[in-house]
């Protein structure tokens, strides 16, 4: 006996289309979600400037940040005496604009840590969500090489690898990634294991599908609201850890420039030019406070148990808004 087939009309096709929400209303709904919590619309705000401000780093810096000139060394900023608004921020030891190295320096730290959260956090996911599915051997093995990776000081195999290789930018981004791995694992690990009975995993086991897809296509997807929030939470590690290589001069190398070199270079003129670790030191803090801040609104709005909570908050304060107005309107009303 023949299985009918259902009839694909455009109306059926515009019915279906209408049923699920847009990319473009979702987006919409998320804004203003995020705008409603002030912290993290500030937090992305400066998240959005400073990857403009490194993106455009050519067309925003007044020079470049290499330029030398020893006739304008150590001059203040603009708004001390002596100072020029040639160079808003000050120049350097060598007479560089402090306000392009800042702007540059950006590029050097936002870099880093992208680029080392995507392969530390790529290769640990794997690691994780093969452990906890697997469990056994594979897991035990696994997790013993991570136990002994931790145990092993970060800082110790930094200085390791990086005095044998040669500090660079390169070196320096393998090294972080090699050594940041294994939180990805350990939490992916302990995330997959709790839901490894739950019963769409063992449905789709039941069905036949293959291992792979069961572990990226059904649980995978669902570690996306812990997985973000940790990514943009080891973000700010990474740019500290950044900061402080090149401070000690393993890692972005001169002529090139980052905000923890620019730190280096002025910390033997803290007493005589404050400014020359002032400003990469608050592009540092600010830079960090700003993810942070996002991250937490990251996290409440991923978290569907979160996002309740936030949503009942919400309307107890609108419910109790509208009963200190009622007494208001009838005593004017009576009046």
């Amino acid at each position: 006996m023949a299985i009918p087939m259902p009839v694909t009309t455009p109306a059926a096709i515009l019915r279906n289309a209408g049923r699920g929400p847009t990319m473009l209303k979702r987006l919409g709904e998320l804004g203003r979600e995020l705008w409603q919590d002030k912290l993290g619309t500030l937090g992305f705000a400066i998240i959005v400037g400073l990857l403009l401000m490194a993106i455009f780093a050519p067309l925003l810096a007044p020079y470049d940040p290499a330029a030398q000139s020893v006739v304008s060394r150590l001059k203040p900023p603009a708004w001390l005496p002596k100072g020029s608004w040639e160079h808003v921020l000050g120049t350097d030891h060598l007479g560089r604009d402090v306000l392009s190295r800042v702007i540059y320096g950006a590029r050097a730290s936002l870099l880093v840590g992208v680029v080392v959260v995507l392969a530390a956090g790529t290769f640990g996911v794997v690691v994780g969500l093969w452990a906890g599915f697997k469990g056994g051997r594979t897991d035990a093995i696994l997790m013993r090489i991570v136990d002994v990776q931790v145990a092993f000081p970060g800082l110790l195999l930094i200085l390791l690898i990086i005095s044998v290789i040669g500090p660079s930018m390169m070196t320096m981004i393998i090294v972080l990634a090699v050594t940041n791995w294994m939180v990805y694992a350990r939490v992916v690990r302990g995330i997959v294991l709790s839901v490894r009975q739950t019963p769409y995993v063992e449905a789709a086991e039941m069905i036949g599908c293959r291992t792979s897809r069961v572990v990226f296509r059904h649980i995978l997807p669902n570690l996306s609201s812990p997985l973000l929030t940790l990514g943009i939470l080891e973000f700010t590690n990474i740019v500290l850890a950044e900061a402080a290589l090149s401070f000690l001069g393993l890692g972005v190398q001169p002529p090139a420039t980052s905000w923890g070199l620019d730190v280096a270079n002025g910390r033997d003129y803290i007493f005589i030019a404050w400014w020359l670790i002032t400003f990469p030191g608050l592009s540092i803090a600010i830079t960090v406070l700003a993810v942070n801040l996002f991250a937490s609104w990251v996290r409440v709005t991923t978290d569907p148990q979160e996002r309740e909570k936030r949503y009942a908050y919400q309307r107890a304060k609108a419910a109790a808004r509208g009963r200190r107005q009622s007494p208001a309107n009838s005593e004017g009303g009576s009046a």
